[in-house]
């Protein structure tokens, strides 16, 4: 097969989840199966020798790059209202076109594959970005008629796309995301642990958090949550929110200052992907008690580095987490602080539920999520 994948979230300065999504399926299918054709696509306007530069690591030997010198962004746009063909750009090679990022566009040649990873602008509308929630409500209806498969991450975001978007039942697969177990495991470098702590103004021990800094990632929940054990707790650890802003995080912040908890609480810069194996190694427990995911991937990369997890019981996150976590309540203030609670006090919690994490995301590999997605594939040719 020739097979393309729209590497959008593959060349943005800073990698998202789905990017990373993306890479792992992706470099994992290639290696698997290079009996095929793999090719990156992707726009670009200016600075051609940056983004080559951001992709070049994810394409090897075995895939492949596309790069056409238009905006992607007008592009997109464009599309919105006027339905010019894809395949104008990057022609009609591909026998199947995957787009990573909820978008097809018209006009692509051979058949289509969009990843949906989850419906959390019409969950929680109120949580998106103005101009995200503008795309999604105007193109995904279209996207997911267009595409010939709609990929997703979980089983609970299938029933939420379902419940949304019924007429597409027939043509929806659970892809679950995986974990990469070489960069995510127990720290083999532990003498970096101080020295990246020290980089982000972290001193003693620390419950962490990684992840977007926005409302549905519970976090004022989780910092009065957190006020609660503190009250409970002289000398509690510290808490580290690691992780760029999102949408509407004001209300973040100000709880921190309202709760008195300035020298408490850490907000980090921005985590370079090659010091987050250490942060993670050297925190006490890790913590997401997230109203909504999609598949939840921050708990599963701890879980994967033998760090003991605090999830909420909420949306796909006990699909990740099994009974493998301390599981609270995500409308909780008060489930939450028994949480952080028992991992505090029970180094015996903490080192059984490191081991059993550890064993359960085994079970996450990129290399078993690429062969699902690639059985999709070949199911459409």
């Amino acid at each position: 097969m020739n097979i393309a994948f729209d590497a959008i979230p593959l060349i943005s300065d800073r990698i998202t989840g789905i990017g990373w999504c993306e890479a792992g399926q992706t470099m994992a299918m290639a290696r698997m199966h290079p009996e095929n054709k793999y090719t990156y696509n992707f726009f670009s306007r200016t600075d051609d020798h940056i983004k080559m530069g951001r992709i070049a690591p994810f394409t090897g030997d075995n895939i492949g790059t596309k790069l056409v010198h238009f905006s992607g962004y007008m592009y997109r746009a464009a599309t919105t209202f006027v339905p010019f063909p894809y395949s104008f750009f990057f022609g009609k090679e591909a026998d199947i076109s995957h787009f990573f990022n909820y978008i097809v566009p018209p006009g692509v040649h051979g058949r289509t594959v969009v990843t949906v990873h989850d419906m959390v602008y019409k969950a929680f509308p109120e949580t998106v970005r103005g101009r995200t929630k503008m795309m999604l409500n105007m193109g995904l209806k279209k996207s997911m008629k267009r595409a010939d498969m709609i990929v997703t991450d979980s089983e609970f975001s299938k029933q939420e796309i379902i419940k949304y978007f019924p007429k597409h039942e027939g043509k929806i697969r659970v892809v679950p995301c995986g974990v990469d177990l070489e960069r995510f495991s127990p720290c083999t470098e532990p003498e970096r642990i101080p020295k990246v702590k020290a980089s982000l103004g972290i001193e003693g021990e620390y419950f962490l958090y990684v992840g977007t800094i926005e409302p549905r990632k519970n976090l004022e929940r989780l910092i009065t949550a957190y006020h609660i054990f503190c009250q409970r707790h002289s000398g509690a650890p510290k808490l580290v929110l690691a992780g760029g802003k999102g949408w509407l995080y004001d209300g973040i912040f100000a709880r921190v200052t309202e709760l008195g908890l300035s020298e408490q609480v850490i907000f980090t810069k921005y985590v370079p992907a090659e010091d987050m194996n250490p942060l993670m190694c050297g925190a006490l427990a890790f913590v997401f008690p997230s109203i909504y995911e999609g598949f939840g991937m921050p708990p599963l990369e701890a879980m994967a580095s033998g760090v003991p997890v605090l999830a909420s019981d909420a949306a796909s996150l006990p699909e990740v987490t099994g009974d493998c976590a301390v599981i609270c309540d995500a409308y909780s203030e008060e489930s939450i602080a028994d949480g952080l609670e028992k991992l505090c006090d029970s180094e015996e919690l903490r080192r059984n539920l490191s081991v059993r994490g550890r064993e359960r995301a085994k079970r996450f590999s990129w290399e078993s999520s690429a062969e699902t997605l690639y059985n999709i594939y070949k199911e459409l040719v």
